[in-house]
């Protein structure tokens, strides 16, 4: 039995770990200054972008998710013709149609797969399932990253479903948003009322930079620092002491939205570096794709790892 992942262009991963696993990337489609890009993670592609300016503010940007159509089309060309399982992880559905699109998608393609599958020369049944992260950016990462643990572990279908869902709600996520305003206007863009006014003017007006903590997507501001720098110091430190207190899975997922020369010189990340090899956890280091980058805004920060329940300032 072939199992296949599937993961959408909002999730945060290596490159070379997404392509070392063969990861299939359900792409998004980016709209800047009225031009149209589709972000399938071609790193070269993303590289250009930051160079180009394009995620800088000043840039009308937005993300739209492949429509139900498309979602059906890549499934039927790319996906049944090589797996016999194929399990389909999406960005949060409170923050994307990408859940709702590919969901309808798979029902379409489970009726309709068999002459694809026939044409293929693959025998037996094809089964598939959609499954909401209920994560963005480093989390979703982070959740791929297991599953691809539990996929070695040969489990059931079922069961392994079962044990995604339930890891989900594990993963804790830092959020470092450089610039209040690009988010608030972003989410005003959706219809989003999680960022008030006041908030995005106080981090203008105070230069406060801010700390989102949470599980999953429910984040909480934690701390207010007066510089980028501080708050992304108090992040790796909360993340290297949380790796020596013990992880429920081997991996730190970070994702930048900066060059690598400024990801290279952030404050503490050779510490969490070396924390990660000392306790055999893998550090899943990213610079953010253009989708994630759109979303939270140029030079922001996630970092996504799973534990037992706790606060952050039980790590300060």
């Amino acid at each position: 039995m072939k199992v296949g992942l599937i993961i959408d262009s909002a999730c945060d991963l290596p490159y070379e770990f997404s392509r070392k696993h063969d990861l299939f990337i359900l792409p998004v489609t980016a709209v800047i200054d009225g031009e149209t890009y589709i972000d399938e993670h071609d790193p070269v592609r993303t590289q250009e972008f930051y160079q180009s300016g394009l995620l800088q503010k000043g840039h009308h940007a937005e993300t739209h998710a492949f429509s139900t159509e498309q979602i059906h089309d890549l499934f039927m060309q790319k996906i049944v013709p090589q797996f016999d399982v194929a399990i389909c992880e999406t960005v949060t559905r409170s923050r994307s149609l990408v859940y709702q699109n590919a969901s309808e998608a798979m029902n379409s393609v489970m009726a309709n797969c068999e002459q694809a599958r026939a044409d293929s020369g693959r025998d037996g049944k094809f089964s598939m399932r959609v499954i909401d992260s209920k994560q963005i950016f480093a989390g979703q990462g982070l959740l791929a990253a297991h599953t691809l643990k539990l996929i070695d572990q040969k489990l059931s279908k079922n069961a392994l479903r079962n044990e995604v869902e339930r890891f989900s709600d594990k993963i804790f996520t830092c959020v470092i948003p450089r610039d209040l305003h690009y988010i608030r206007e972003r989410a005003r863009r959706r219809g989003d009322k999680s960022i008030s006014g006041v908030v995005a003017f106080l981090g203008k007006a105070l230069n406060i930079t801010p700390i989102i903590f949470g599980q999953g997507v429910d984040g909480q501001p934690v701390a207010k620092t007066r510089s980028f720098d501080m708050a992304v110091e108090k992040v790796m430190n909360y993340a290297t002491a949380r790796v020596e207190a013990g992880l429920l899975t081997p991996y730190v997922s970070l994702s930048c939205s900066l060059s690598w020369t400024e990801i290279e010189d952030l404050p503490g990340l050779n510490q969490l570096r070396n924390a990660c090899e000392k306790n055999g956890v893998e550090l899943l280091l990213s610079q953010m794709g253009i989708t994630s980058s759109i979303y939270v805004g140029p030079g922001s920060l996630c970092l996504a790892l799973a534990a037992e329940p706790h606060n952050f300032s039980d790590f300060q």
